[in-house]
């Protein structure tokens, strides 16, 4: 059971209606977590700002896909991990590649240095090992993408606590 309101437009104030509007012109549709997230305006506004941001940088559709299934493995975050399950596979992602991504494994080896330095950045609270850091240099990994690696991790991290704080019904089908 939700511990915190799923807003609609019809439960929610002029500002909470106007960041679920917002919502569903990005998304296509207003997942529970956002509808949870608009209890708190600016947490919902400065998530879809970052959100919106990246998708203007440097990391493909496809690895942001996969940064937001490996964060959401890592924090254990069921919610997270079904919903980007469920988007993976319609952007044709296959069960076995979506498994090694949630292992942090790709066999593409930028995108697995790239989901390698995520974990890192995860495991080590952002003190990345220089060992991992020349690796992922070794494999192509420009400084653009270093940056936006972070962000991701934040930015999943957030929704992966949120979802945990706030427990929203889950509105995808539910990845083992």
């Amino acid at each position: 059971m939700p511990r915190l309101p799923q807003l609609t437009p019809d439960t929610a104030n002029d500002e909470q209606r106007a960041l679920l509007v917002e919502t569903e012109r990005q998304l296509g549709r207003v997942p529970n977590l956002y509808a949870a997230l608009a209890n708190g305006p600016a947490a919902l506004d400065g998530y879809l700002a970052l959100r919106n941001a990246l998708t203007r940088g440097v990391l493909t559709a496809r690895q942001r896909e996969q940064l937001a299934l490996v964060v959401a493995s890592d924090n254990s975050c069921t919610y997270c991990v079904s919903a980007h399950t469920f988007r993976g596979k319609r952007m044709g992602f296959t069960d076995e590649q979506l498994a090694a991504t949630r292992r942090g494994e790709d066999a593409d080896p930028h995108t697995a240095a790239i989901l390698r330095v995520a974990r890192a950045v995860q495991a080590d609270h952002g003190d990345v090992k220089d060992a991992v850091l020349a690796d992922a240099r070794a494999a192509g990994v420009t400084d653009a993408e270093l940056a936006e690696i972070v962000a991701h991790v934040a930015l999943n991290t957030l929704s992966n606590y949120f979802n945990h704080l706030a427990q929203p019904e889950l509105d995808f089908p539910e990845a083992s």
